[in-house]
């Protein structure tokens, strides 16, 4: 027996903020008030699964009671280690690849293998050390067939997805999420799941989080309102299944992965309450803000998600959103300006063209720029913005992102070997002019 639910309802569920939520694919199956999970039921079997430490300070505090069919002791069996080779975690330095730099790559072109969520993973960088529980990992993915009766989850990270291309169906133990490009999803840690696909070949992005979970920045003085609202981040509704069949779960743990068999498919979750769950957000409700006179802000307004390093003010990770916006500043250079940073940027393309790089910089395409590396505007974007008369221009069509860690990223074999690098990115910058010529005033 298998329950279909529709995905992303209801809404208004995020968590890490003290809402819990309910929901349950039977009537009757969630217990209530008095009632216990001593006798659940239906039969089924009370379990907690914890994302943080049982004394974490109460607004951060998060857990899910599930009510399944079989507890999840009996979805386990003797691991056996496997490899997936080019599914990296940190540290993983290269002696013979280079990070210091700046880098760009094309697309990852599609394979004519038969690829799954597990055997199409392509780690790009990875930043931190994932037995510490600090750090990241970016990856891209390059997914052909679904897991057929195939499971997997991680014990090491969250996992935050960016599809660029086709659609994906995540089949977790709390419900169903089915996401396409311009949304994004989270997948806790320790949650089970497999990934279908619905409209193929796909391929996305994918940002590993080892430490403190994805949360909404504070919005400070930009107040309630603006950037992305709680309200738009959508938890699946129960969905179980009851099916035997021989199948299969691995783990990642350690940055290690080990497979087990068992005889029955482990997503029997009937009914849950909590506010550790799985979630998908549609990045078209981001609401950019910016400037309404003159000067320039930082990026950072374009934060759409953060993971705290314990260094107040200072991420683990920020996910940064640069879609369709208005550009109104005047006496202002509008695209982003040349710096250098402590943090490291990894940058991917969705669609569209980025308003600092017009050319190279394609959709599925990504950059890196490491810590403290300078970057900005090639010559044709410097020239055109300091040319253009300011009057109000919105930027259409274009949606990047930006993964920004406090770590340096290091280069996979993979992206430094096999990935399509372009080796003249560095290139961009050779035609940039001297224009000083010791005269005062402006241009």
């Amino acid at each position: 027996m298998t329950t279909e639910a529709p995905s992303g309802t209801p809404a208004g569920y995020m968590p890490g903020f003290g809402n819990d939520f309910e929901t349950e694919a039977l009537p009757g199956a969630l217990p209530q008030g008095r009632n216990s999970p001593q006798r659940v039921s239906y039969g089924l079997y009370g379990e907690q699964l914890s994302g943080t430490a049982f004394t974490a300070p109460s607004h951060t505090n998060e857990r899910t009671w599930c009510y399944r069919i079989r507890p999840s002791v009996r979805h386990s069996g003797r691991y056996a280690r496997i490899e997936l080779p080019y599914w990296k975690s940190a540290p993983n330095i290269v002696p013979d690849v280079a990070s210091l730099g700046q880098y760009r790559w094309n697309p990852v072109p599609h394979s004519d293998d038969r690829l799954t969520w597990l055997t199409g993973m392509r780690t790009m960088t990875t930043a931190g050390d994932v037995n510490t529980q600090v750090g990241m990992a970016s990856h891209v993915y390059l997914v052909t067939q679904g897991m057929a009766d195939e499971y997997f989850f991680s014990a090491d990270s969250e996992l935050l997805i960016v599809p660029q291309e086709g659609r994906l169906r995540f089949a977790t133990e709390l419900g169903v999420i089915d996401i396409e490009p311009q949304e994004i999803a989270i997948i806790p840690r320790g949650l089970v799941y497999r990934v279908e696909v619905l409209d193929g070949p796909a391929r996305g992005f994918v940002c590993e989080n080892y430490g403190q979970k994805f949360a909404l920045p504070g919005r400070g003085p930009i107040g309630a309102n603006c950037m992305a609202n709680r309200r738009d981040f959508k938890s699946p509704v129960a969905a179980f299944e009851d099916r035997d069949a021989p199948s299969t779960i691995t783990v990642k743990w350690c940055g290690q992965f080990h497979r087990c068999d068992i005889g029955h498919s482990p997503l029997d979750v009937v009914a849950w309450h909590g506010n550790y769950a799985p979630v998908k957000y549609d990045l078209r409700t981001y609401c950019p803000v910016g400037a309404v006179l003159f000067d320039h802000p930082d990026p950072s307004i374009f934060t759409v998600l953060t993971a705290p390093s314990g260094i107040e003010g200072t991420a683990n990770i920020d996910f940064v959103l640069f879609r369709d916006r208005w550009m109104v500043a005047e006496d202002t250079f509008r695209p982003p300006w040349y710096h250098r940073n402590i943090m490291s940027e990894l940058m991917g393309n969705i669609h569209g063209q980025y308003d600092a790089k017009p050319q190279g910089f394609s959709p599925g395409g990504l950059s890196l720029h490491n810590m403290m590396l300078p970057h900005g505007p090639d010559r044709t974007a410097f020239d055109r913005a300091t040319a253009a008369d300011l009057v109000p221009v919105k930027l259409e069509d274009t949606m990047s992102f930006m993964f920004e860690t406090r770590f340096p990223q290091h280069l996979t074999a993979f992206a430094g070997r096999e990935a399509p690098l372009q080796d003249d990115y560095i290139d961009c910058w050779k035609d940039i002019e001297k224009k000083f010529d010791g005269t005062p005033g402006g241009r």
